[in-house]
């Protein structure tokens, strides 16, 4: 039977306690910092850069360079925390992080990069690269690979613990879309047999509907839409998205929050969806407060 979120809770903040003191300690500290600065100037380039190729060429510089400053013992206690354009997440129990970013294309589009970094006992590095393979990707429900990933830059890692077997992690994301919509997904990232597995059978709806693997969600991209964890509620709660119109039901582009929230929360084996519920305290209005910056909102970087 799953555990409650609220351990992991405590289990989090305690963890990014530690964290922020070994990154002060460690060493290499001094050479990841030197690595940081570099990184804050190519993604300051990127997002400035006026075409897709030199986007995309700045974005090789990042991965080379980001590969680079991993390798440099202790690196998985450092935050690169002046990155901001980088999402880079913990995982509660400390075992592995993400790093999720995106590369907006001059048609309003978003391609996403990401790499898994696991936590080895010799301090050597372990990567797990993502590759975005979105348009690929017509059935939203598949379970797929970090080769096959449905991209997002993520903000958010919820342990999920059965009893006889292996952890698996709730990520929360924002995924962009294009000119017209955003997305955000509730993803289901696993590890079995050294390998990273994406989606699980867990995602509950309404009676006689299908089990899901993945959440999706898409609206106007000039709305804002919340989708986090509540620590009081103990489930992960959402937005109810409608459509302004109902003749506009099925076009997403019309679609916004309706002032209602939902919420899926641990029963059994599964997060069971739970509709219209009340919220003690109103959710955090700064919906991508960390997500989408525009190129006119990255800092000025000073050479």
């Amino acid at each position: 039977m799953f555990k409650v979120f609220k351990p992991f809770i405590i289990l989090f903040l305690m963890s990014c306690a530690v964290t922020n003191v070994s990154a002060q300690l460690t060493p290499g500290t001094a050479e990841l910092n030197k690595y940081q600065d570099s990184l804050l100037k190519i993604t300051g380039n990127l997002f400035t850069a006026s075409t897709n190729t030199d986007r995309f060429e700045q974005n090789s510089k990042f991965i080379k360079t980001l590969v680079t400053a991993l390798k440099t013992p202790s690196s998985f206690d450092f935050g690169f925390d002046s990155l901001q354009t980088i999402s880079v997440v913990k995982s509660p129990d400390n075992t592995f992080r993400i790093f999720s970013w995106y590369v907006p294309t001059v048609e309003g589009t978003y391609r996403f990069f990401g790499t898994v970094q696991l936590a080895t006992r010799d301090g050597k590095l372990k990567l797990y690269p993502l590759i975005d393979d979105t348009e690929h990707i017509s059935d939203t429900n598949l379970i797929t690979t970090n080769k096959q990933w449905y991209g997002a830059r993520y903000y958010e890692i919820v342990p999920l613990i059965v009893s006889g077997q292996n952890t698996s992690y709730v990520l929360l994301g924002w995924k962009g879309n294009n000119s017209k919509t955003s997305k955000k997904v509730i993803e289901v990232l696993s590890f079995a047999n050294d390998e990273l597995k994406f989606g699980k059978t867990i995602f509950q709806g309404p009676k006689n509907t299908e089990v899901k693997n993945r959440i999706v969600f898409e609206y106007n991209k000039l709305n804002s839409m919340t989708l986090r964890l509540d620590k009081n509620e103990q489930m992960i709660v959402f937005d109810h998205l409608a459509p302004f119109d109902p003749n506009m039901e099925g076009n997403f582009e019309y679609y916004a929050s309706d002032s209602s929230f939902d919420g899926y929360r641990l029963a059994g084996h599964q997060l069971k969806l739970m509709e219209n519920i009340e919220l003690k305290n109103d959710p955090d209005a700064k919906d991508d407060f960390y997500i989408d910056p525009k190129p006119k909102e990255i800092p000025t970087v000073k050479n």
